[in-house]
């Protein structure tokens, strides 16, 4: 058999006729399928003619059947034209480079062979010797399958980290986590740098026996030292620095990261020196809330006012917040009733409304330009409605409405685009429009239904039908005369 000559690349025999001698066909037949774990004989047309299986792990893939067919027609689509390739490329004393190709195979999985190829002599058969792929494509999707496995074990951990520093950070109960041998605070909660009376990174690194009076050192000297011994140590009653109260502390032992930390729990019996009681707890919230300068109001969800600061007492012209609780939020908000109907139906749609342009009637009259940003608190035992109102920087007074020009309300629906979708748009936009034409047509006629439903060409009752549902006028009251005709 004629040796094969190898790229430069790779080194070959220095004497081959004088080592390996005369090589008959048997033999490098026998030696090309015991290096490979696949060897195929092409002919010029590219059908296999030959083949031999140098690998048990191909039983069963199906190889057999190739025999006598074309080679390119034994892989998979993708792969066709690398076997024209590999036969394109063949030339005698020289080996092609390695291509990888898949062929189908009866087990389901396509079974990945890499390929090279080197032609005898001039338009003479092509020998084709080829390495099973299939163990390292195990391997790779084995190892890709941890990969994952890690990237999501990673991905449950850092949520596990996130729920407790969130649970660390928002939790009522005073909280310190200590380095066990060296006594230093590596972790405090707000609610223990409130009760300590500093801020945490002043208490971070610090000694945790340098935060409580020096008469209570001998003490929590001797609870570190129980916890180092027995892992536990009773509670104790002792004093915090600078004058602040009593506490009670409760330690506890735990391993991580091969440290060993304890975890101080803080609790106060009564009032700490310098805060507040516990049932004055958000009476500094409530003071802001009350100052503010921007008008607040609280409301239910059937929108009737809960509470209402100042400043919303300001806009509306009224003393006390007595005389607004309980009243509906809507009988002070927008020129038109259309707008707060707006608002309510898109802060329901989304659950938060943010610079919604409108205006907030006096009871004595007045009326100011507002931007209202509005959230929807939906759980918990009372739900509720919030009202931020902010007034917006006086502007010389527009011109008169042209007929071509639209009223702020309709510009305001406009202004929702992208925000809300088309269906729910044109519906509020219908409404809007329907409902700013019974308004004029009650205003030209004096309140005269049965004229504004003649100029409107409704029904009567379809008239107070469209008035019952945008709640214009006063139907439970007496009807207003009509004009003689």
């Amino acid at each position: 058999m004629t040796s094969l000559a190898l790229p430069a690349a790779t080194s070959s025999f220095a004497a081959l006729h004088q080592t390996l001698g005369p090589l008959d066909a048997q033999a490098a037949g026998l030696l090309v399928a015991a290096a490979t774990d696949l060897s195929l004989v092409i002919d010029r047309e590219g059908v296999i003619r030959d083949a031999a299986f140098g690998s048990s792990d191909l039983a069963g893939e199906g190889c057999e059947s190739w025999l006598g067919r074309l080679w390119v027609d034994t892989v998979t689509v993708e792969s066709r034209p690398k076997i024209a390739a590999l036969l394109k490329d063949a030339a005698p004393g020289a080996v092609t480079r390695w291509r990888q190709v898949n062929h189908p195979s009866a087990t389901g999985i396509d079974l990945p062979i890499r390929y090279s190829a080197m032609r005898l002599e001039a338009d003479g058969p092509v020998i084709v010797i080829g390495r099973n792929l299939r163990a390292m494509a195990a391997l790779q999707r084995k190892l890709a399958e941890t990969q994952q496995a890690l990237e999501r074990d990673y991905l449950r951990m850092r949520g596990a980290e996130t729920r407790y520093r969130l649970l660390f950070q928002l939790a009522g109960e005073p909280v310190l986590v200590v380095d066990a041998a060296t006594r230093r605070v590596t972790e405090v909660n707000p609610a223990a740098a409130r009760l300590l009376g500093k801020p945490e990174k002043r208490v971070l690194g610090q000694d945790v026996i340098e935060l409580f009076d020096s008469a209570s050192a001998r003490e929590l000297e001797s609870l570190f030292a129980g916890l180092r011994v027995s892992g536990q140590a009773d509670d104790l009653l002792v004093r915090l620095g600078n004058g602040r109260g009593e506490t009670r502390l409760s330690a506890s032992l735990f391993r991580q990261e091969n440290a060993v930390s304890a975890l101080l729990r803080l609790s106060v019996d009564g009032p700490v020196a310098g805060e507040a009681a516990p049932g004055r707890a958000g009476t500094g919230t409530l003071d802001v809330i009350q100052n503010l300068p921007e008008g607040f109001v609280v409301t239910d969800p059937g929108r009737r006012i809960l509470a209402a600061n100042a400043a919303f007492l300001d806009l509306v012209q009224l003393a006390t917040e007595e005389q607004v609780r309980g009243e509906l939020f809507d009988r002070w908000l927008g020129r038109e009733e259309t707008e707060a109907a707006t608002l309510f139906a898109t802060l329901g749609l989304h659950g938060s409304v943010r610079h919604f342009a409108t205006s907030i009637r006096g009871t004595y009259g007045s009326v100011e330009d507002v931007e209202i940003a509005a959230v929807s608190v939906a759980g918990g035992g009372h739900p509720c409605l919030g009202f931020t109102i902010r007034g917006t920087p006086r502007r010389a007074a527009a011109p008169a409405l042209t007929g071509r020009d639209l009223p702020r309300s309709v510009e305001q629906m406009t202004e929702l685009v992208g925000r809300v979708t088309m269906k729910n748009l044109v519906r509020e936009s219908t409404d809007l429009i329907e409902r700013l034409c019974i308004e004029a047509a009650l205003r030209i006629t004096r309140d005269n239904r049965a004229s504004a439903a003649e100029m409107l060409g409704l029904s009567r009752q379809g008239l107070y039908a469209k008035l019952r549902r945008y709640g214009i006028g006063d139907l439970d009251g007496p009807e207003p005369a009509d004009d003689p005709d």
